[in-house]
């Protein structure tokens, strides 16, 4: 062997030329995907956040929220809760956006509607026994919004304990990922 091609072999067998060799094949093979990561990371710091669903009230669990979008009617929105009841303030909620500025809800016993259309109805009483109260009714005024979701249990604009979202309170748009 020739001095040129002795391996340089550092304390506790490290070997330098193979990790060189090593690193640069898996920067070859991940470049992209790496470069991909560093751009989502950029993107997720300025207008993206994820949601997780810990509740059964949707069907997905995971969310993308992108900040500062308001959703259209039928469409997801994540929101800051206001505080009370089981949750404290600050905890971020993804519900249905089902009433915009202008609509009307109304409620024939415990059913709500928003324009007429059945929204869902309120229960008496939580799992757990708690007693609740029905939401509000009437004109939706500017700047506040009706949530729901399809589970029965949901806690939603049905329940005065949510009642309209305030549009200071949304985050923005959320998409179901999974």
């Amino acid at each position: 062997m020739t001095p040129a091609s002795v391996p340089r072999v550092l304390p506790f067998g490290f070997d330098a030329e193979a990790f060189g060799r090593n690193l640069r094949a898996h920067l070859g093979r991940w470049v992209i995907a790496y470069f991909v990561l560093v751009l989502a990371a950029i993107l997720f710091k300025m207008d993206f956040a994820l949601g997780l669903n810990s509740s059964e009230s949707l069907p997905d669990r995971v969310f993308l929220i992108h900040k500062g979008e308001l959703p259209a009617r039928g469409q997801y929105v994540a929101f800051r809760w206001s505080g009370g009841g089981p949750y404290p303030a600050g905890v971020t909620f993804v519900k249905i956006l089902a009433g915009v500025p202008g609509d009307t809800v109304t409620r024939i016993e415990r059913d709500f509607f928003v324009n007429g259309e059945f929204v869902g109805t309120a229960k008496t009483q939580s799992r757990s026994g708690v007693p609740l109260e029905g939401g509000p009714t009437g004109a939706l005024p500017p700047g506040r919004y009706y949530v729901r979701a399809p589970h029965p249990d949901s806690l939603d604009s049905r329940y005065r304990l949510t009642g309209w979202v305030a549009e200071s309170q949304m985050i923005g748009r959320a998409y179901a990922l999974f």
